[in-house]
């Protein structure tokens, strides 16, 4: 019965150290890494809640966080996912003013204050340089498909919350 019991125990522990397991939790967690991080941009991707009257709306988005990022945008892009998006947060908040310069796609772009809560949404159209204006000073603008804010009942006051960087936006 003893030597049933050593046995055990060794397998159990070889099992535990057994490279396919090491390789499993480091699989994971690249499969965790590469779906923070977008297959075409390169961008960190993170969670962008949008919640309203016409309920909660969860979106995938792409963070544009540096200067060079946030000029470059959504431009030359051929399609995104109904849920996935793009986020330019502006810290301090500021006036901002977007075109769609090398556009392809349609977007509505949202604009978000200093409270979180959308201050306008504007559909852009594709390749057009005519800037579009934020209602007020704009924490972040959250760019989504043309279209979608309207198909999901997003509306101006609507709630806008995310993390970065392990800070909350609320």
């Amino acid at each position: 019965m003893r030597l049933i019991s050593i046995t055990l125990a060794a397998m159990l522990a070889l099992t535990a150290c057994s490279p396919g397991a090491s390789q499993e939790s480091a699989g994971a967690a690249s499969a965790q890494e590469a779906r923070n991080v977008h297959p075409v941009s390169g961008l960190s991707v993170i969670d962008v809640t949008v919640a309203g009257a016409s309920g909660s709306h969860r979106f995938r988005v792409e963070v544009a966080a540096s200067d060079a990022d946030q000029a470059r945008g959504l431009m030359f892009r051929t399609q995104m996912g109904p849920d996935e998006g793009m986020l330019f947060p502006k810290d301090p908040p500021e006036r901002a003013a977007f075109w769609m310069k090398n556009t392809v796609i349609p977007l509505d772009i949202i604009f978000v204050g200093r409270d979180g809560r959308i201050l306008n949404i504007e559909n852009a159209v594709p390749y057009d340089e005519t800037p579009v204006p934020a209602a007020g000073l704009a924490a972040a603008v959250l760019e989504l498909n043309g279209g979608r804010a309207a198909e999901l009942g997003i509306v101006p006051g609507d709630k806008v919350s995310w993390k970065l960087a392990d800070k909350p936006r609320r």
